[in-house]
Parts: C-alpha cells; structure tokens; sequence
C-alpha cells in the first residue's frame, strides 16, 4: 500500500457521513475527515466519527480472539480453534436442551455492517431457535406495536422536505442522528433549509436540548407524561374541528370511540399533569393541525422507553392519523428503494397485522415482532428454569450487560449462562463476561454498503454507496469479517444458511463481496456500477406514484382498541409512586458518544469524564448543592452515586443522566467508568404487555447529598427545598 487519502463514509451511525480517510504506507488508518464535497451530508462529520483512526489503532482494541480461563483471565486462542471449541459446546447444549436453548442478541454495531446485519437471524432460523433479541426491542419497539394495532399507510408519512410543519417528541436528532422522519444528512443544516422555506418545527421534551433550541415551538413536559399531554392534544384537534374530515371519514373506522376515550383529557387536568401552561398546548396544537396542512409528528426513545411507552406511540401516530399527514394518491414516493425490492403503494389502510398474536409465543406468553422476541423478556429466558430455558447467548456487536435494564439481574443472566460469545473489537461489559471473544475487522478494514433494510427512513432519495476496504488489518491481528464466525459456526454444526433467501455454500466461504452481491440483488445497478460511484449514485428510473386505493377496500385505521383503551385509562389514573418521590429522571444522549459506544477513546474520555446527574440550577439550590458535590439518587428498584452538575436547559423536578455509561458492579472503577442509569431501573416491574419494554426513563427518584444522610434507600426521602 502506498500513503492516500479515499472517498469513504462512516458506519458509526444512521448518519452515514461522506468522509475522506487517508493511511500511510502500511495501510494504517492516519485522519478521518468530513469530505467537503459529499452530496449527501454536505461536508459534516461528528467529532466521534472522526475518531476512528484512534479506534482503529487503539492499544486496547481486541486483534485476537479470546478464551476466559477458569480463573477469570483471557487468553489468545486461534480463529478456527475457537470457532472448533464453540461449536462443540453448542452442540452439547443442542443435543441436550434443543437448539430453542440457544440464542443471539444483535447489537447496534451489527446494523452497521451489510454483509453480515442479517446472519444472527439468519443462523439461528437454521439452527431452529426463535431465540433472537436485538436493540430494537428495548429501544423504540413501540412502534412496531403501534403499527400492529393501528394500521398501517403504505406511502407513508408526509415527508420532512414536503412539510410546512414537524413535531419531534422526546427526540434530539442534532445529536443523535436517528429520529425517525428527520432528514438526518447534515441534520443542523437540513434543519436550517428546511425552516428557511418556512417550516415550522415543535419539539416536546423535558429537556431544551440541542434540537429544541432551534425550535419555532417549545412544550417541556415532566418526564412520563406523553401519553396524557398528546391526549389532550388529540383532544382539542377533535373538540376544535382541526382534523382532516375527508380523511378520517374514508379511512378511520372509529373516531367517535376516539372521540369518547378522550373526552376526561381536558386541557386543565393535562396542564396540571404535564407543567405545561394551557395556552402553549394549545399554541403548539394549532399549530400543527390548524395552521398546517403537511407534516408529521414523530417520536424517539423520550416516550418509547418512559411509562405507557405503546399508548404514547400510539397517540403520537393518532396526531398523523386525524391529521391525515400521508402520502396522497398520485404523490410522488420520495424513496421507492434503492438496495430494496421496490413494491406498488396504494392510498389505503393495511389493516392492523398483531403479528405478536400468530405464530410462535414464548412460555412467557410474548409473540414475535418482526422476526424477534422483545429483548424485555431476555433475562428471564435465562434465569427462570424450564425445558428451553436458554443457556447459550451469542452477542453480536452489542452490550447488553449495560443496554438491559436491572443491572445486577443483568449480569447474574449473563454470568449464569453455560456459553456466551461476544463478536466485538473491545473489551465492553458484556465482553468481560464472555467465555469467547470474537473479534472482527473494523469499519475501513471491510468494503461494505449502506444500512439498506432502513433506507425509505434514512434517505429521502433512492440513494445507495459503496465504500471498498481501505485499511490493512494491523500487524500480528488475527480478524474476520462479523459474517465468518456465523459462517464458520454453521458448517461446524452441519447448518445450511441462508443470506437475504440465497443459499451459501457451506463447504467453501463466500467473500464479503458476494454478500454484499446479494444484499444488492434489488438494485438495478450492479455492486460494480454502484462502486464507480465514490459518492453514491441516485438509482435511476421513472418516478414511482403512490396509487389509489380500492374504493370499496373496507380497512380502516383502528384509533382505539380495547387494549388501547385500557392503556389511556390507566394513564389518566396516574401512578401512585410520584407522590412518594420529588424528582423525575429522563433518558439523555451525549453527542460525542454513542450509547456504550466511543467512550474508551482517549479524546472522547477527555470530552467526557464522567456521566454527572445534571440537575436545574434552582433545584440545586433548594437543596444546598453546589457543582460537583456527590449525591445519591435513589429509585423504588435500586440507587447509584454520582455527581451533580447544573443544567439550565432542564425543567424543574427533573434530573437527567447519561446512559451507557458505568459497568458490572465488582468490576467497574465509576471514577473511570462512570455510573450506570440501570441500578435504577427494573427489569420486572413496570413492562409493557406486548413488547415487555421495560421503564427505562420517566423514572421516580429521590436524591440526597452524600454525607448529608445516614439512611440508605428505601427509608429516606427528599423533597425540593427541604435538606434531607
């Protein structure tokens, strides 16, 4: 290899960024910079996308796999050994507990690679195990349930770039890069167009985070409470005659029931429940269904991992439903699908699926969604004994012992378990745990092609790109491309696998060409036409139109069913812990890390230190805390100490810290590693009934100034304005 500078883009996250990657003569990765010239994200990188050159090279980063000693310790054990060794231990456990005792979670590093985001699922549909958990089910999975019980427009949603209105609720996608219907290309700048041409944009948060800032319209609930504040929304749009007549008479089937359900929603108890004065929700009420006539309203992790989680999804795709804020008849479809199957989309409902209620049901009484088991349910798969009780876990690019809820549970599963393997270049939580340590090639080690099976929400464009490998795999490593230790498994166990419904040879290994081949078998183009295009290419063909629906198709959107139902009374009851408990702690994102992800960089260790509570000033005050005194916060399930810091943008009552952080208790130093949010969650209480999505924000809490108090949690308690 010579020393150059190539087209490329970053694989971190959905933001997919154009970046410009030199190396040196020896193929190592020296700079990762924004390309200035990308089309698609406009010269933006993120600080943490910029840092691969470190992650790349890092002395901590994994080059071998690894075996656990019986003392505890790793030590370096060759690729095919150790697929050898872990394949006979699996089928031990298949031979004697069948292959439903074996499972996989895929983390958020396996989307990112196209050759191989599909083979967990793929391998365990050989094996014949149904056990498949990923991030999806303890992130946003209420929208999966959502679509399952509403209906579903195929067209889908009024576009960002077509609206004269977008409402975001508990979503911060300036620095997350991922809310769903956000144009995520250069998210401040696509912002800043889109408001130029007049767009007006509401955020609902507790937070006045980085997005809300730049909002026309502001709303800062209490964490917990979407649910009661869009149905008091949804309310005044029906009582005011904001909705969409036409639309709701030819596609929804029950408004009046909706109509009824929301009647107890008045804007003073929703005031009073939320903190939001009445006349801002109905300033921003007006706004979106009154004042404009395109837009969507959309949602991220703020309402999907709080309280209620699938009634405040629910309510929040009810704004777009009344509203009628789809795609019309004889509209252009903004992405038909570049790597994708394209497919005809009509102007009518697809009527509510339930998939979770067909098909396969765990002895928990939990059914599929999309293909998996909500990760909600996972520890108790491993913990609670039967005949399949799961005893081997294959992780891949993930991290669950800090992404799961209940963090001494969590680790007690994972510990517990006759085999876990982990497939990731690091040494996270869940690795240290791990009786196997399968490491693979990094980003610009492999060629590799877009996240694909998300690109109608990722792109507003057929657009795709490829991206060859442009590092050399660094001296003395011994790597694999994430797809060949699936592989590899799979011949050793006399599996047949599949990759997108093509059959793999199992005696002789594809490249990670020939997948990515497959995953491009849609597209017009083929792989080598796409790489003739270091900047990605737009696919051609004519335009595709929504068509029109069947006039005499009797489906409808089902706003209210009885489980719905059930769920909205139980919102408006309230819960009886809020009164035992001053403070409320909402989820938060940092933008220099990526859940657990890029913390072990040396320059984002030094932008992040630590993950402090951060707290109104206001609050800190009433309660005699200056910055950095150490406190301890305290949950109905658990407590963790850390230290506080103010934060102007948060509301009052309200404490938020960062997720991701911390370790396994016993082997963490906070002082390095922080703290982790899920001391304080519960991995058994509180769960949604479809998708077991635990409570993971909006969470009741106490606090107390360490030192101030000799009782321990449960017993102490404190309130605003009052020492403890």
């Amino acid at each position: 290899m010579s020393a150059s500078t190539h087209t490329s883009f970053c694989r971190l996250c959905m933001g997919h960024c154009g970046v410009k990657v030199s190396r040196d003569d020896a193929g190592r990765i020296t700079a990762v910079e924004p390309d200035r010239e990308d089309p698609f994200t406009l010269g933006y990188a993120c600080f943490k996308g910029m840092q691969a050159a470190e992650a790349h090279n890092s002395p901590e980063r994994i080059l071998r796999p690894l075996k656990r000693l019986p003392d505890g310790s790793f030590e370096p054990i060759g690729i095919e050994q150790a697929l050898d060794e872990i394949a006979e231990r699996l089928d031990a456990i298949r031979q004697r507990k069948g292959p439903v005792a074996i499972g996989g979670y895929k983390g958020g590093g396996a989307f990112f690679t196209s050759s191989s985001l599909m083979m967990l699922n793929d391998w365990l549909r050989a094996l014949g195990s149904p056990k498949a958990f990923s991030t999806v089910t303890i992130d946003q999975s209420a929208k999966y349930v959502t679509a399952g019980r509403l209906g579903v427009w195929p067209a889908g949603r009024d576009p960002f770039h077509r609206g004269d209105v977008f409402m975001i609720v508990g979503g911060n996608p300036l620095v997350s890069v991922s809310t769903v219907g956000f144009d995520t290309r250069n998210p401040a700048k696509r912002l800043r167009q889109a408001q130029a041409r007049g767009m007006k944009l509401i955020v609902i948060d507790p937070r006045r985070t980085e997005t809300a800032r730049a909002a026309d319209v502001f709303l800062q609930p209490l964490p917990g409470e979407d649910a009661v504040l869009l149905a008091g929304m949804l309310r005044l749009i029906l009582e005011r005659g904001w909705h969409d007549r036409d639309f709701c008479a030819q596609h929804v089937g029950d408004l009046d029931t909706l109509r009824e359900q929301l009647q107890p929603f008045t804007l003073d108890l929703v005031a009073q429940r939320t903190g939001v004065p009445a006349e801002q929700i109905v300033a921003a009420t007006e706004l979106f269904a009154h004042q404009s006539r395109r837009g969507a309203a959309t949602s991220a992790t703020g309402p999907d991992m709080s309280p209620h989680s699938n009634l405040a999804e629910h309510l929040v795709e009810l704004l777009n439903v009344v509203c009628g804020r789809f795609i019309r008849a004889g509209e252009e479809v903004p992405n038909p699908g570049a790597l994708l199957p394209r497919w005809p989309r009509k102007a009518e409902v697809m009527p509510a699926p339930r998939w979770w209620e067909q098909g396969y049901r765990s002895r928990f009484d939990y059914g599929l969604l999309d293909g998996e088991l909500p990760t909600g349910s996972l520890l108790d798969e491993i913990l609670e004994p039967a005949p399949d009780q799961l005893r081997a876990l294959i992780v891949h690019g993930g991290n669950p012992a800090l992404a799961m809820p209940d963090l001494p549970r969590t680790a007690r599963a994972l510990e517990s378990l006759e085999l876990l393997v982990t497939i990731d270049h690091r040494m996270t939580a869940t690795a240290e745990l791990s009786d196997y340590i399968l490491p693979p090639t990094l980003q610009y080690e492999r060629p590799d092609l877009p996240m694909f099976i998300y690109e109608p929400l990722l792109f507003p464009e057929p657009f795709t790109r490829y991206t060859p490998a442009i590092a050399a795999q660094p001296p003395g490593s011994e790597l694999k491309d994430d797809w060949y230790y699936f592989w590899g498994l799979g011949k050793r166990l006399g599996l047949q696998l599949e990759y997108w419904g093509q059959p793999l040879d199992m005696v002789t290994a594809p490249t990670t060409e020939d997948l990515l081949r497959i995953a491009a078998q849609h597209c017009p183009h083929s792989l080598e036409e796409i790489a003739r295009h270091p900047h990605g290419l737009v696919v051609e063909g004519p335009p595709e139109h929504v068509e029109p629906g069947d006039p005499d198709s009797p489906n409808r959107f089902t706003t209210m069913p009885a489980d719905v139902a059930a769920e909205l009374a139980a919102a408006l009851q309230g819960s009886e812990l809020a009164a035992a408990y001053a403070y409320r702690l909402a989820a938060r994102r940092e933008r220099d890390a990526l859940n657990s992800a890029c913390r072990d960089l040396p320059a984002i260790r030094r932008r992040l230190p630590d993950n402090p509570a951060w707290m109104n000033p206001e609050d800190m005050q009433a309660e005699g805390l200056q910055n950095g005194d150490r406190i301890a916060v305290a949950s109905p399930w658990g407590q963790l100490e850390t230290v506080a810091r103010e934060d102007a943008n948060l509301r009052r009552g309200v404490i938020s810290i960062t997720h991701g952080f911390g370790g396994v208790p016993g082997r963490t130093d906070p002082s390095r590693d922080g703290v982790s949010v899920n001391l304080l969650t519960s991995s058994l209480q509180e769960r949604q009934p479809i998708n077991a999505m635990p409570r993971m924000s909006g969470l009741p809490v106490n606090i107390h100034k360490v030192g101030n108090c000799g009782e321990e949690h449960p017993s102490w308690r404190s309130t605003p304005g009052r020492a403890c």
